[in-house]
């Protein structure tokens, strides 16, 4: 594939040489456009070095090649990282005062960008209204993460790791099998209350869900994903996904009602969210306080088998996948527990990981099995969310 990556002045430029070199390794052609503020952190030697293409910044150069917009027409895939506030106001505005600006003008291939700045300078209205507008226009924005920046400052706004970028950006040209396929996908965790304030919970922050949610729209589907109780950094991408539709629910009732609305037009239905087994039996409509005597216990009931309903009243020709989070002893006992769960739930498909205090929750990769309908394990993936959930989907399409 013939890839550009563009770079911009952010010290994150040195992570774009392993990007660079990830793409370079994995088969594809790639051609470096740096801006002239990029080589004062990563020279041109390097850039021509590592992608063994010659590098420039000027759209004088190779005129009669007409390079300026040439690079843009042959790019099946173009990626910016890092990208700073500057690059990404100036494509929001659609400059072209340089060769990547004319590039990005020239090409009508799908551009993904990695944002790369100061916390403040990526919370600031401008920008935010900037990444609005270039999503808008189908621009897929990676990340930012949140953790240590330049200087000793910390929060969101670090780049994504080369690895990351890479893969994000190379989905956006991956295999479109499923096209034309509705499929609803629940995210999240649900939340019985308790009273106005507290409620029953778990430590789903709805990744990997929304992680699948991206996956099919990417690969053509129509995607209605059943959100619950996810933050809006996570459900950004998937917000404005132009293929996916977001419906809100809040506890196990609430979801079950949403998901029984949309799951008859439905060709595949992955439950994915993290349904809470128990509610309270009763629910205060004021806060429990210490002064008003607090609470000794809590009498709960058990929740509806959200899956286990949709499996039962599912039409021909529909699949419908589960999930299932477990903590074994080991991986014997994990697929042990995930067969009996395929079968007791109904199920055509049932993907099982396992989680701890430290994996499956609130991490940024998993691991996991696809039970089929044998018990046969049809597939095994680990790594990020996103990995996982194109390996879940290849499994599902295989199915079909």
């Amino acid at each position: 594939m013939n890839i550009v990556v563009a770079v911009t002045g952010g010290i994150a430029a040195y992570k774009s040489v392993h990007l660079v070199r990830l793409l370079i390794k994995a088969g594809h052609e790639v051609t470096v456009v740096p801006t002239e503020d990029a080589l004062r952190f990563v020279g041109l030697p390097t850039w021509e070095a590592i992608s063994r293409n010659q590098v420039t910044t000027s759209v004088h150069d190779d005129v009669a090649r007409v390079r300026h917009v040439a690079l843009g027409q042959a790019a099946e895939l173009v990626i910016v990282a890092p990208a700073t506030a500057n690059t990404i106001a100036k494509m929001a505005a659609g400059l072209a005062d340089d060769l990547l600006g004319t590039t990005l003008l020239a090409t009508t291939a799908p551009v993904a960008i990695a944002p790369a700045m100061h916390t403040e300078m990526w919370q600031h209205p401008s920008t935010q209204a900037n990444i609005a507008t270039l999503r808008s226009r189908g621009v897929t924005i990676l990340g930012p993460d949140s953790g240590e920046l330049t200087g000793g400052d910390s929060g969101p706004g670090r780049m994504l790791e080369p690895e990351q970028i890479a893969e994000g950006a190379l989905a956006l040209v991956g295999e479109r099998d499923l096209d034309g396929l509705r499929v609803v996908v629940s995210a999240g965790g649900t939340r019985e209350p308790l009273d106005p304030v507290r409620y029953l919970g778990n430590r789903s922050s709805g990744r990997q869900g929304v992680a699948l949610a991206l996956a099919a729209a990417d690969r053509g589907a129509d995607v209605v994903l059943v959100a619950a109780n996810i933050d809006a950094s996570v459900m950004a991408d998937a917000d404005q996904h132009p293929l996916i539709r977001v419906e809100r629910a809040g506890s196990a009732a609430e979801l079950g009602t949403v998901m029984r609305s949309i799951a008859d037009d439905a060709t595949v239905i992955v439950m994915a969210a993290a349904v809470a087994d128990y509610r309270p039996v009763e629910v205060s409509e004021g806060k429990l306080t210490k002064e008003a005597g607090g609470l000794e216990s809590i009498e709960l009931v058990e929740t509806e088998d959200i899956v286990s309903g949709l499996a039962a009243r599912r039409r021909p020709g529909q699949l419908v996948v589960a999930f299932a989070a477990e903590t074994p002893r080991d991986d014997d006992e994990l697929l042990d527990r995930a067969r009996r769960k395929r079968e007791r739930k109904g199920v055509d498909l049932l993907v099982v990981n396992e989680v701890g205090w430290e994996r499956g929750f609130e991490t940024a990769e998993n691991a996991v099995h696809v039970i089929g309908d044998d018990g046969a394990v049809l597939a095994s993936a680990s790594g990020s969310k996103r990995v996982v959930a194109d390996a879940i989907w290849d499994a599902i399409a295989d199915g079909l």
